[in-house]
């Protein structure tokens, strides 16, 4: 089992950057790859960003495509979300998440709050 905590959340100002991190530790050889989800008060979970921890290969969806960055650190067993140009729309609890090949995620950190001020 992973175990996966989110750092790097805070108050910014619209068209400001944060970077978030998650760390994870445990059975880290399991994932297949990492993403970043994020939820609204009152909206649903919606998906951000993905990476698969072999090969690096990335997905966005279209609302940040551009703005946002994945990375990871495989020596550090961490993944990145580089957030530029800051919208207060992008304001929410984010969460990364452990994935399967299939797509479907088994794993979840505690999530770290971002509020963008306008």
């Amino acid at each position: 089992q992973v175990q996966l905590v989110e750092s790097g959340g805070g108050l910014v100002q619209a068209g400001g950057s944060l970077r978030l991190s998650c760390a994870a530790s445990g059975r880290t050889f399991g994932p297949y790859a990492m993403g970043w989800f994020r939820q609204a008060p009152g909206k649903e979970r919606e998906f951000v960003a993905r990476i698969t921890w072999s090969g690096g290969i990335t997905r966005y969806s279209d609302s940040v495509k551009g703005r946002f960055g994945i990375s990871r650190d495989n020596a550090k067993n961490t993944v990145y979300l580089q957030m530029n140009s800051l919208k207060p729309e992008d304001t929410a609890v984010y969460y990364c998440a452990a994935g399967r090949f299939d797509g479907t995620y088994d794993t979840w950190g505690q999530g770290t709050q971002v509020t963008v001020s306008s």
